[in-house]
């Protein structure tokens, strides 16, 4: 059965009408942040109680006995100075790393809750195509925290925290795909830092478009595994010995020979690249 609220903040109604008795609270609030862009971890939603406590983010709706357009008033402010979105984004335990998914998880695609989820979020995010996608090209999508960015060391500028070869990966990733840049944070987090970084006007590689954190479903698994591409950390140490995005565009190169990615488990790449270039 379907949900409906009215969300009031800011001397304004808000009127959410696509989420399910299965979805949860965090995916209430990820709705009450494409309308309002407050973040979840702003927001403090009023009356919103289980047994005189409030209710918990994995709390599925259907378990709150809503009734239809109960309005539900939010405190919260946005992120509107330049200094909160170049900080480094808050969080989420919620949104789950597909890095960090070992593989008997990957049988949560099928779960008809998370279909049901994913619908809605084909139906109601808008992606902003900075780009058009090219034919034939293969899509690649990048995540920014510790794969491009270290986004929690100190340093005066972006650059610093940029990893290595990145500008070198990129332009050579650009040639057999299309490129995504996505971060379970606020879209005007990922835009400041790309912008800082230097990749969305770069003259050697485009960006087709980016996804923010409400392109995202919450997946409950029970275990996490630990996947073999070196996370970027504690930029001002490792910057000189990084080489990590160096090798990993050899091997997007080798694999876009191919014509079916099906058989290929990306979390082995470096092996899958050792025997190439061995032959």
């Amino acid at each position: 059965m379907s949900v409906s609220v009215i969300i009031k903040w800011g001397g304004q109604e808000y009127s959410i009408s696509t989420l399910s008795e299965e979805d949860t609270v965090l995916d209430l609030k990820q709705s009450i942040k494409s309308l309002t862009g407050v973040l979840p971890e702003r927001q403090k939603l009023l009356g919103l109680k289980v047994k005189g406590k409030p209710a918990e983010d994995d709390m599925k709706l259907g378990s709150l006995k809503l009734k239809p357009k109960t309005k539900i008033m939010m405190m919260g402010s946005r992120e509107e100075s330049l200094e909160d979105v170049l900080a480094p984004p808050p969080e989420n335990d919620d949104v789950v790393n597909d890095f960090d998914i070992e593989e008997e998880v990957i049988e949560v695609e099928n779960r008809e809750e998370n279909l049901a989820k994913i619908a809605r979020r084909v139906k109601d995010y808008k992606v902003e195509e900075m780009n058009p996608p090219r034919e034939g090209k293969r899509l690649l999508v990048l995540d920014v925290d510790y794969t491009l960015f270290d986004h929690k060391s100190c340093a005066e500028t972006g650059q610093e925290l940029m990893r290595p070869f990145l500008h070198e990966f990129l332009t050579s990733a650009f040639e057999d795909y299309d490129i995504v840049i996505w971060s379970a944070t606020s879209m005007k987090w990922i835009d400041a830092k790309m912008k800082e970084l230097g990749v969305t006007d770069n003259p050697n590689y485009k960006i087709t478009f980016m996804l923010d954190s409400a392109a995202m479903i919450t997946v409950h698994t029970p275990k996490r595994g630990v996947v073999e591409i070196r996370p970027f950390m504690k930029a001002h140490l490792n910057r000189e010995k990084d080489k990590e995005l160096f090798k990993l565009s050899q091997y997007l190169k080798e694999i876009a020979k191919l014509e079916d990615f099906s058989f290929l488990n990306h979390k082995h790449w470096e092996r899958y690249l050792s025997k190439k270039q061995s032959q």
